[in-house]
């Protein structure tokens, strides 16, 4: 697991330095996916097929999709708590799949995801892989309570304002199993204090 992670962590410095290393891969995604808006120039990049918002909408989900994945494998190497390694368990598997079922739409309407996590969730992964014990338990519950409430929020939103029928499909399918992820960890977290 550690060469996975220190694999993952060259591969993310190379892919920086290559897009002028001042952007995480979510702007350069998102920078990518406005370079290809319909709107402009689509002869020379394809074009998208959705607005701007739904492709933003969906390498933000992508992001949080990823983070989740790969927090839960750490959570599942470094925790001992029976009811945490459970629920990651639960993240790697669903939003595995949400991942998988994202990119295929993504990969159909032309959306460039990200290729890593954004700047924010590899210092939250960093700061989370320097705990142990019960230490490691409280900060990746309280992670993932922050985490699913804004995915929750993201779901809804997408759910609610999207024009792409895909994703707002995708989005109206997700939101109540976040929800449900979000009613877990916070049992947890209460169980915890």
């Amino acid at each position: 697991m550690k060469k996975l992670i220190y694999v993952m962590a060259i591969f993310a410095l190379a892919f920086q330095a290559c897009n002028g290393g001042n952007k995480d891969a979510k702007e350069s995604a998102d920078s990518l996916n406005s370079a290809k808006d319909t709107t402009s120039n689509v002869a020379a990049t394809g074009g998208i097929a959705v607005e701007e918002a739904d492709a933003k909408f969906t390498t933000q989900a992508a992001v949080g999709g990823m983070a989740e994945v790969e927090l839960g494998k750490m959570a599942l190497e470094k925790s001992s708590n029976p009811q945490v390694k459970e629920f990651a368990t639960m993240m790697v598997k669903d939003h595995g799949m949400a991942n998988t079922e994202l990119m295929a739409i993504a990969k159909q309407k032309n959306i460039t995801l990200p290729s890593t996590v954004d700047d924010e969730h590899k210092k939250k992964m960093d700061d989370l892989s320097k705990k142990t014990g019960v230490d490691f338990d409280k900060a990746y519950v309280s992670a993932m309570v922050d985490g699913h409430k804004s995915t929750l929020k993201l779901m809804e939103d997408e759910s609610k304002d999207g024009k792409d029928a895909d994703l707002k499909s995708f989005a109206t399918k997700t939101a109540p199993i976040v929800q449900s992820h979000l009613v877990m960890i916070n049992k947890i977290n209460d169980s915890m204090k």
